[in-house]
């Protein structure tokens, strides 16, 4: 295991013990902090077993609280949790083999005012539902997988499936890697839907000049209405053909150049993805930004890819010269994420 992933584990086992009190809010933890994440590659293609690579972002968090006074502030949020646990009642009804919860409990909290207290934007691509879906995981699950045990394969793919049926509560259909991240607060590799496993990703080097970052787009997007869009492309051979033989291919190449730290073949892949995305998944790029896409791609500055299902919210960027990339980008909100 890299060093940057025992330093993400080492954190989250220290907030797992932190109790932090607020007399100025009147609100008080309830839970370990958990992080937003980047799925780097993998956007669509996992659900066509391409590889994925995704990490922990821990510039945004997320724990569960509860508000003592229940503020104008924290009822949306608390609203959502209640009906959150009526649905997390009928999985379990459902499939009490898979995952069931202390439902009472999960109420009780919720009338004593629970709510999740994130910085995680919402419909940005950085995980803001997974987070709250591992949350609620690891504080009202019976019998639950914890990140100290021995993660075989086989745990993995058990939790991601309980994630997965949890979020579809905000999504409609879920995968269930994105709180699957935040829980473990791990790298982790899709090999494909029934192959995953933690992954040690390169060290960054100090001064490194090419970096991955995150450019804010300024719009909220919605997962579900690009899925919906996806499944109706998928239903025409010509797409299905495109994502097989195009769009899977360099993800694949994209994910094996960063696992080994080839940077020269990596922003080569990447480049042709954006191409591949540009041509073929323009209803996931708002359409103001069609343009600057495609100068990335001519110029060389930089090159952009989803961050998530698209949409709006976080568009990923590579470049091999950060400043150069900052100075094509003006006027736009970048925020690096990795260094290379």
């Amino acid at each position: 295991m890299s060093e940057w992933a025992v330093s993400l584990r080492s954190n989250w086992i220290w907030s797992k013990k932190s109790v932090i009190l607020s007399n100025q809010t009147h609100t008080y933890m309830y839970g370990p902090l958990f992080y937003s994440k980047i799925l780097l590659f993998g956007e669509y293609g996992i659900i066509k077993d391409s590889k994925g690579l995704s990490i922990p972002y821990n510039f945004f968090k997320g724990a569960l609280k509860i508000d003592e006074h229940r503020t104008m502030s924290t009822h949306r949020s608390n609203q959502t949790l209640k009906r959150f646990s009526t649905y997390l009642e009928k999985i379990q009804e459902e499939n009490p083999n898979l995952v069931t919860f202390d439902i009472e409990k999960f109420k009780t909290d919720v009338e004593a005012g629970l709510y999740f207290d994130s910085s995680i934007p919402q419909g940005y691509g950085v995980g803001s539902s997974g987070a709250l879906v591992a949350a609620i995981y690891d504080k009202y699950a019976y019998h639950k997988i914890t990140i100290l045990e021995n993660l075989t394969r086989e745990k993995l793919l058990i939790l991601k499936a309980i994630f997965g049926e949890m979020e579809s509560f905000f999504h409609g259909k879920s995968s269930g890697l994105d709180p699957l991240n935040s829980y473990l607060s791990l790298p982790i590799l899709i090999n494909s839907k029934d192959n995953i496993e933690p992954a040690g990703i390169p060290s960054q080097p100090e001064n490194g000049k090419g970096a991955v970052f995150l450019l804010d787009s300024g719009i909220t997007g919605k997962t579900a209405p690009m899925v919906q869009i996806f499944m109706e492309s998928m239903k025409q051979e010509g797409f299905r053909n495109m994502l097989k033989d195009q769009f899977v291919k360099h993800t694949d190449a994209c994910v094996s150049d960063f696992l080994q730290g080839n940077v020269k073949s990596l922003f080569g892949n990447v480049k042709e993805l954006s191409k591949v995305v540009l041509d073929n998944f323009k209803p996931m790029i708002p359409k103001e930004f069609h343009t600057l896409w495609k100068k990335g791609i001519e110029t060389n500055a930089y090159y952009l890819k989803l961050c998530g299902s698209g949409g709006g919210g976080y568009m990923l960027g590579f470049t091999e010269d950060i400043a150069t990339a900052r100075q094509a980008l003006k006027g736009y909100k970048l925020e690096v994420v990795y260094n290379f």
